[in-house]
Formats: structure tokens, sequence, C-alpha cells
């Protein structure tokens, strides 16, 4: 699609300068408008989710949680969705996967949770792929075109196992969904002077079960690039620290549900990997911890 003429039309400046440009399936295209403003333009496939996720996001925004504040509603151009946001510049990525960092990102996490209760929009569904085991595809992995047509006797057997069973136990619950960020990494987040200042990536919030979503979190919320798997220890101490800072405690079912949903994506990482030829740094972490986390999910 045409950027600067979207622009031109929807934000009434066109673009002088390219910051940033991220161009895939879905781009991400920063830029610097005549007008002076800095925006991010987002395009994506228009799948039904968009409207829901960036009413979110303005909510959010509006109640002083750190995300980018939208600057136009969604529009569809020739089937993709496409918005603006403003430029949130600044803050570095927090790194560390052990318990101290899991806390700071706990913290932040539950409180986004909080703040999402309030929000009343369609569910977006579905969910991400790499959050969608709640599909009706045939096998464990959800329908992705571009993933199943390369060859699947790349991915390990014991990564098809343990999906399996994830699946299974996180489908055997009947925990009610809620709406929760499903792409909480450290690449995602930008901490300024020790405080977070912007959380980003609205676009992936999911229609999940809570305690699904905290363990999603737990198990990704150090990820940079390439992608792994935090230690248990750090999954732990998130968990842990989600619940207190809701003042709630996980029933036992949720424990296990936040375990199961802690290996998930990482199982979903080491498939990308296996069918990518991409170095096996999910799936070995998936390998070291799988069985681990499967206990504890009674999975």
């Amino acid at each position: 699609m045409d950027v600067a003429a979207w622009c031109a039309a929807e934000l009434g400046s066109a673009p002088v300068s390219v910051l940033y440009e991220r161009v895939s399936i879905s781009s991400v295209h920063g830029v610097l408008l005549a007008d002076g403003r800095s925006v991010y333009v987002k395009v994506r496939p228009d799948d039904g989710r968009a409207r829901s996720c960036l009413a979110a996001q303005a909510f959010l925004a509006s109640r002083g949680f750190p995300c980018p504040r939208p600057a136009t509603p969604v529009t569809v151009v020739d089937g993709m969705a496409v918005h603006a946001e403003e430029a949130l510049p600044g803050g570095e990525v927090l790194l560390g996967s052990g318990a101290d960092v899991a806390r700071r990102y706990a913290v932040v996490f539950a409180r986004s949770m909080s703040l999402l209760a309030e929000v009343q929009v369609p569910p977006p569904v579905p969910a991400p792929r790499w959050a969608r085991w709640d599909h009706s595809d045939p096998g464990p992995w959800p329908a992705v075109d571009f993933l199943d047509a390369r060859d699947q006797s790349a991915v390990p057997a014991f990564v098809v196992e343990l999906a399996s069973r994830l699946r299974g136990r996180l489908l055997a619950t009947s925990l009610p969904r809620v709406l929760g960020h499903a792409d909480f990494e450290a690449q995602n987040l930008q901490w300024r002077d020790g405080e977070v200042w912007a959380v980003h990536d609205w676009d992936s919030l999911a229609w999940q079960p809570e305690a699904a979503l905290v363990g999603a979190a737990a198990g990704a919320f150090a990820n940079a690039s390439p992608p792994s798997l935090a230690p248990i220890a750090g999954s732990s101490a998130f968990i842990e620290t989600y619940q207190q800072a809701r003042g709630r405690q996980f029933s036992a079912e949720e424990l296990e549900i936040a375990w199961a949903g802690s290996l998930w994506t990482a199982v979903h990482n080491a498939r990308w990997e296996a069918l990518h030829g991409d170095p096996p740094v999910s799936l070995e972490a998936v390998r070291a911890q799988g069985e681990q986390r499967l206990r504890l999910a009674n999975a």
C-alpha cells in the first residue's frame, strides 16, 4: 500500500522521512510527518481483530498506562487493516530472565490485566497464531499456510508430542476467557530510569483464560531475538508476583493452566525454528524444560 498517501489522507500530513521500517506479512512504518508529528503506521491482514485491539489500546492510554496512543481509527485498504499510533521514543530493553527481572515484568503485566478487565470490546478472535491453541484445525497446530507449506518432517517428534499434550490440557479447562496481551516479551517493552516507559504490540491481544495468558507471559517475558524460554525459576517468580499484584491466589487448576501456557509459545517457536532451519534456541530450551513444565501443568 501507499503509506505516504494514506498518511496524507488519514493524518492530514505526508511523511518527510522514514524513522523505522519493517515490511513483512504485517508491516510497521515509523515516519516523521511534515507537521512535526512522529507516528508508526501498522499494516496487517484484516482478520477482524484490529478494531477491538485498537479500542483496548486507546482505553489503556486514556487511563495512563504506558502505551502508544492511537492516532487514527482502523481503516481497511486492499484487505489490510491499517492504523497509526503516536511514537514513544526513548527507553531501553530490560534484559534478563532471573526472578528479580521476572517480578518487574509481572507487576506491569498485572497492571495491564487489571485495566483490560474494564474494557468492553468484541473479543479479538482468533488469537495470534502463537496463542491459538483453541483452533479447530486437525493436529496440534493452527492452520497457517506459509508454515504448513514447509516440510513438517523437520519438526522433531518430541515437539509435536509436547504441543499435543499442552493443547489437550489447555482445552480441558472451562476457566472464563479474558482480554490480555499475548506477546508480552522484553522486545515489546521499553524502560527508562528503572520504570516501564512503553509497552508495544497491542495488535497481539488475545481472548483466553487469564491463567493461560499469565503463563504465556511468564515463559516469554525475557524474549528478545531470537526468542527462547525463561528458566523455571523466572517463570515461577512471574506467576507468583502476578498473583500478589492482583491480590488473588490462583486455584490449583489455574496454576496448571499457567504452566501449560508457559510452554506453548516456546513450542510454537521451536516448530518455527525447525521449519525455517534457524538455530535451535527455543527447541533446546523446550527439550531441557519441557517435561518439568508438563508435570507442573498436569499434562
